[in-house]
């Protein structure tokens, strides 16, 4: 991987952090950046234990810890940003592939 992409990721992430309302981890392989309240709400309501609010930490600490829980998954593991459109359904933003 080149330089450039390695910068054009670190951006990206950075930015989507920003914007994070929370991030989510199921304990095995799903990692999620959750980017409004409905989205978190949602986790929790779908009994997801790894929760941690924007509200609660810094942008550079939800980074530290998604990549944390990253690098403790399982070998199926992504992370990909969710937000909800304006018509109620989910918005889907990959931001690491699945490794196979």
């Amino acid at each position: 991987m080149s330089t450039a992409t390695l910068d054009r990721e670190t951006i990206f992430v950075s930015t989507i952090m920003e914007l994070a309302d929370s991030i989510a981890f199921d304990g095995c392989h799903k990692i999620y950046v959750l980017l409004d309240k409905h989205q978190t709400e949602q986790m929790i309501g779908y009994g997801y234990k790894h929760i941690v609010k924007a509200e609660d930490t810094t942008p550079e600490e939800l980074e530290r810890t998604m990549w944390q829980w990253y690098e403790d998954s399982c070998e199926l593991r992504f992370i990909s940003a969710i937000a909800t459109n304006e018509n109620g359904t989910d918005k889907f933003i990959r931001i690491r592939e699945q490794d196979w």
